[in-house]
């Protein structure tokens, strides 16, 4: 993980409000030159694949970013509305030198942001991120960007949506969803570009609530960031299973046929499992994060899994996983790795895997997770000013020091900053549960105090 300090990109590339810096046109059209640059220097090949999410700025942005990549000598082709991890499979099997993704991912309509992948389907390295920073500081503020009204639209090629989708069923040879009931939440976003299709072809009684975007409605009250409100729905509904994706469908959560909600920690824990009865869990182990749950660390170890942690961040989870050569990583959002059938998380894919285990196993998902007894957890987030290393902080530092000495054995504190929003999260578990809130309140306290807005 880099530790260089960095002004535009996050942990999943870059993201703000749409037309304010950085997501103004000059910084959008700085980035494609940059891009179109970078590319230019090591690809043979100087094609992009450009794809986006259903947020009325996606066009305008995809159409400026496409302008900058034009101007370095880099032909675009737009894949239209489809997911990011869509995206990061074109690029790596259809040869395009880089892959685009315009999307904010989970957070509100008026963000937007700027994903890059490579010719191989992963994240750009922090490296190269990094190297690009400064060619997109320095355009930012020399170059004039076009008025992007004044931009042609580009014309989609649906084809590329086809292959995605026939990838998608070629993972989960043999699936047939006949006999389930499934309530499948595409949050308005880039799922209900691909979902409609994909679950029609594989069979079963599948209800697509959320697939109708208007620009202002994607993760509006639905999706990953609320998998209560498809839990609900399948209660009502007298489901089997929910399955629900952020804006572009890199992470899924699902729902049990009790109504409750089933998060990426429960995910990895059935993933783990049935990768190691079939032989195919690498060293009998799996990465999570520093947020999953310590349930899940002991239930893994009851069925002779180990786990590690790493940073918050899927592209960390990845480089740990490739470190130990692990067949399974993932977040408690609902970022899930599969490294043998994918280069990144895919919220589509996962669903079907879960779904082809609920088949085969004629097991509910609460059935696969009813061993996994959860620690109370409390997250608080507390929006900052200015993201300054907490451990510097004084009064910080000691109610940080004063709960992991309380808590000790039964417990975990995690306190770190959002890698795509102004953020410090509290993250802490514990046994005792008022313990647990008594400090994560004390610490969040400190952090409004010293420096929220």
């Amino acid at each position: 993980m880099s530790t260089t300090a960095r002004k535009l990109f996050g942990t999943d590339g870059i993201r703000g409000i749409a037309g304010e810096a950085p997501l103004d046109a000059k910084t959008i059209f700085a980035t494609g030159l940059a891009l179109g640059h970078s590319v230019s220097s090591i690809a043979a090949e100087r094609r992009v694949i450009l794809g986006r999410d259903t947020r009325e700025s996606s066009p305008w942005i995809a159409a400026t970013l496409a302008a900058g990549l034009r101007e370095a000598g880099v032909a675009v082709e737009s894949a239209g509305v489809i997911t990011t991890p869509a995206v990061a499979f074109l690029a790596r099997t259809h040869g395009y030198a880089a892959g685009v993704v315009i999307s904010a991912s989970h957070n509100p309509w008026r963000d937007n942001g700027i994903k890059l992948f490579g010719a191989n389907g992963y994240k750009l390295p922090d490296s190269v991120e990094l190297m690009m920073e400064d060619e997109i500081l320095r355009h930012a503020n020399l170059a004039t960007a076009p008025d992007p009204a004044t931009l042609p639209t580009i014309a989609d090629n649906e084809n590329l949506q086809q292959d995605y989708i026939e990838f998608l069923i070629q993972c989960v040879p043999g699936l047939n969803l006949d006999g389930l009931k499934i309530v499948a939440d595409c949050a308005n976003g880039a799922a209900a570009a691909v979902a409609p299709e994909l679950f029609h072809r594989l069979g079963g009684e599948v209800t697509l609530l959320n697939i109708s975007p208007d620009g202002r409605n994607i993760n509006a009250g639905c999706g990953a960031l609320h998998p209560e409100w498809v839990a609900a729905e399948v209660q009502k509904r007298g489901a089997d299973v929910g399955v629900t994706f952020d804006g572009d469908a890199d992470r899924c959560m699902l729902a049990g046929p009790r109504g409750n909600v089933i998060n990426g920690d429960a995910i990895l824990l059935m993933a783990a499992r049935d990768l190691k009865a079939r032989g195919m869990l690498t060293g009998d182990v799996a990465v999570a994060t520093t947020m999953s749950n310590m349930g899940l660390e002991a239930a893994l170890k009851r069925s002779g899994i180990g786990m590690m942690r790493a940073p918050v961040g899927d592209r960390y989870v990845l480089e740990m996983m490739q470190q130990h050569d692990a067949a399974l990583g993932g977040e408690q959002s609902g970022h899930i790795l599969f490294p043998h059938l994918a280069t990144t998380g895919d919220g589509l894919l996962t669903a079907l895997v879960v779904l082809d285990l609920v088949a085969r196993s004629g097991k509910s998902v609460d059935e696969l997770t009813a061993d996994l007894k959860v620690f109370p957890q409390v997250i608080v987030n507390v929006k900052v000013r200015e993201k300054k290393p907490l451990e510097s902080i004084p009064v910080v530092a000691a109610r940080i020091k004063a709960a992991e000495q309380e808590l000790k054995d039964s417990g975990r504190v995690v306190i770190r900053y959002s890698g795509t929003e102004a953020l410090a999260r509290v993250m802490i578990e514990a046994e005792d549960e008022g313990a647990m809130r008594r400090h994560a309140d004390a610490i969040a306290d400190a952090i409004r105090e010293e420096l929220g807005i």
